[in-house]
């Protein structure tokens, strides 16, 4: 009896095909990256060792990169969308984007440092674009433990659009920050600063390089999604909670 009931719930549920079909495609779409970044790009030309094997996580570390910066750029949207709105749902989407953007920061660190180690000899250094990078995580985290802080809804939506608004300022610091200032992080898109070039780590690949990049970058979006979409619904359940709490008590 109360399988049927289950069975029956997922078939009146709209998401459960859809976010379902979503789940095997990001499934799918992971082991088309692995297979992408350790197998069909070809080795790094002017690379040997232990930097040639470890420079095939950049496919995954950009894949982390884009999809982060897709997060935070979400968070921005449904931060506008609820200040000219004054609608729960765009603060959902804004929270959902800051949540899933700021895990796949936690890869973009991750990735880099497994990759710093044999380019550069050490998992971390005080690098600018490093730096910059740890300092808009930490800012996005805050932003997760702020919104905890507070009850009434509509005013931690208020603080937290704002707050997502001034956040994403440190996005494009970040990016930039290679360019501007003396780094040793290498920049993969061109850049007019001859000494943050970091000494060509990223390796030449040829044209597999930009192949693997297109095809992990689409893979770790459909993965993303995934992500996205089920946080966006469990943020919905909960507030379909709290206004049935609200309603009781009222």
């Amino acid at each position: 009896m109360a399988t049927t009931t289950a069975l029956q719930s997922k078939r009146s549920d709209f998401w459960y095909g859809p976010l379902l079909t979503l789940d095997v495609l990001a499934g799918l779409a992971m082991v088309v990256a692995v297979w992408a970044g350790l197998l069909f790009a070809k080795d790094a030309t002017n690379l040997a060792g232990n930097e040639q094997v470890a420079q095939r996580i950049f496919y995954f570390h950009m894949g982390c990169n884009i999809t982060a910066t897709l997060g935070f750029l979400i968070s921005v949207i449904g931060s506008i969308g609820y200040l000219v709105r004054r609608t729960l749902v765009w603060d959902r989407i804004a929270q959902a984007g800051v949540e899933v953007g700021t895990l796949f920061g936690f890869g973009i660190m991750t990735t880099g440092a497994i990759w710093a180690k044999p380019a550069w000899n050490t998992y971390w250094t005080w690098d600018p674009r490093l730096t910059t990078a740890t300092i808009t995580i930490l800012i996005y985290l805050a932003y997760m433990l702020f919104r905890n802080g507070m009850d009434n809804r509509h005013t931690r939506a208020r603080f937290a659009s704002i707050y997502a608004l001034f956040a994403f300022i440190s996005v494009p610091f970040t990016y930039y920050s290679a360019r501007i200032f003396r780094s040793i992080h290498p920049i993969v898109f061109d850049g007019a600063n001859a000494e943050a070039r970091g000494g060509d780590v990223v390796g030449n690949v040829g044209a597999s390089m930009g192949q693997t990049l297109l095809i992990t970058i689409g893979c770790f979006t459909i993965l993303f999604l995934a992500l996205f979409f089920h946080r966006w619904r469990q943020l919905s359940l909960e507030s379909r909670i709290e206004d049935l709490r609200e309603e009781l008590y009222q």
